[in-house]
C-alpha cells in the first residue's frame, strides 16, 4: 500500500511538472510572438525611414519656409501697391501677412531685401513673358494681330502683378532691383529693334533705334493709365493704347507687315 501511494504521488508530481513545464513552454510561445510583432513593426518604420531618406525632415523644412516666404512676398506685393516702397515698413507688411515682426526678420533683414527678392522673381517671369513674344513667328501675322499678341501680353502680366510697375518705376527702387530691370529693359529694346529691323532693313540702326524707344515710351505711358483703372475702363485704355502703337507703326512697317502676312502668290490691294 505503501508503494501504491508513493507511486500515485510520485505520478501527479510529474504531472503537475508537465503542467509546470507546458505553461513555460507557452510563456516563451507567446513572449517569442510578441518580439517577432515588435520587431516587424521595427522594421517596416525603419524601412518607411530609409524610404524617406535622412534629408526628409530638412526637405519638409524647407517647403514650409518656402511657403513663409511666399506669404510674405504676397503681403509685401500689397503694401508696396498701396502705400508706396517709401512709406512701406516691416510692420506692415507683417501685419498684412498675419504674423509677427519676428517671423518676418527670420527670412528678411528689413524691406529692402523683400523688395529685391520680389523683384528678381517678377523679372524672371517677365523674362518668360516676353520670350514668348517678339519671336520670328510673330512677323507672320498683319499688324494689328502682331500688336495684340505683344500688347495683350504685357497687360495682362503688369496687371496679375501691379506691384512690378510700382516697385520697377517708383521714384527710390533698390540699386540691385534697378540694374536688373535695366537689363531687362536693355534686352527687351534689343529683342523690339531687331523686329523693327526685320521688316525695315533698309533702315539705319540708329532709326530702329529712336522707333523702338518710342514704341517703350508709348506704351509705359499707356500702361500707368490701364493700371489706374478696371473693368470697361480698363479695356478702353487698352485699345487707346493698340490703337496709338498702331498710328505710330503703320507708316513705319505697316507695308512690309501686310507684305509678309499675305499668302504666297497674293498681291496687296491698290
Amino acid at each position: 500500500m505503501a508503494i501504491d501511494w508513493q507511486t500515485r504521488a510520485a505520478a501527479r508530481v510529474f504531472q503537475e511538472c508537465e503542467r509546470a513545464l507546458a505553461f513555460v513552454n507557452r510563456v516563451r510561445e507567446l513572449g517569442k510572438t510578441v518580439v517577432d510583432k515588435q520587431q516587424a513593426s521595427d522594421g517596416r518604420a525603419q524601412a518607411a525611414a530609409s524610404e524617406d531618406g535622412p534629408d526628409e525632415k530638412p526637405r519638409r523644412r524647407q517647403a514650409r519656409g518656402e511657403r513663409r516666404i511666399a506669404q510674405l512676398l504676397d503681403a509685401a506685393a500689397t503694401v508696396f501697391c498701396t502705400s508706396g516702397y517709401t512709406a512701406a515698413s516691416t510692420n506692415a507688411i507683417a501685419r498684412e501677412a498675419g504674423v509677427s515682426p519676428g517671423t518676418l526678420y527670420q527670412f528678411f533683414p528689413n524691406k529692402e531685401a523683400i523688395a529685391i527678392e520680389l523683384g528678381d522673381r517678377l523679372i524672371h517671369k517677365m523674362r518668360d513673358t516676353y520670350g514668348e513674344v517678339l519671336t520670328p513667328a510673330d512677323t507672320a501675322a498683319p499688324l494689328r494681330e502682331l500688336l495684340d499678341g505683344i500688347v495683350d501680353r504685357f497687360i495682362d502680366f503688369n496687371c496679375q502683378h501691379p506691384v512690378f510697375f510700382a516697385l520697377m518705376h517708383g521714384p527710390d527702387v533698390p540699386g540691385q532691383m534697378a540694374e536688373a530691370h535695366d537689363a531687362l529693359h536693355a534686352a527687351l529694346l534689343a529683342r523690339l529693334q531687331d523686329l523693327i529691323g526685320f521688316y525695315v532693313p533698309a533702315a539705319p540702326k540708329a532709326e530702329t533705334a529712336r522707333i523702338a524707344e518710342m514704341c517703350f515710351g508709348l506704351f509705359k505711358a499707356g500702361l500707368e493709365l490701364v493700371l489706374a483703372h478696371e473693368g470697361t475702363e480698363r479695356d478702353g485704355y487698352v485699345t487707346e493704347l493698340k490703337n496709338a502703337l498702331f498710328r505710330y507703326l503703320d507708316p513705319v512697317i505697316g507695308d512690309a507687315v501686310g507684305a509678309l502676312a499675305q499668302p504666297p502668290g497674293a498681291t496687296s490691294a491698290e
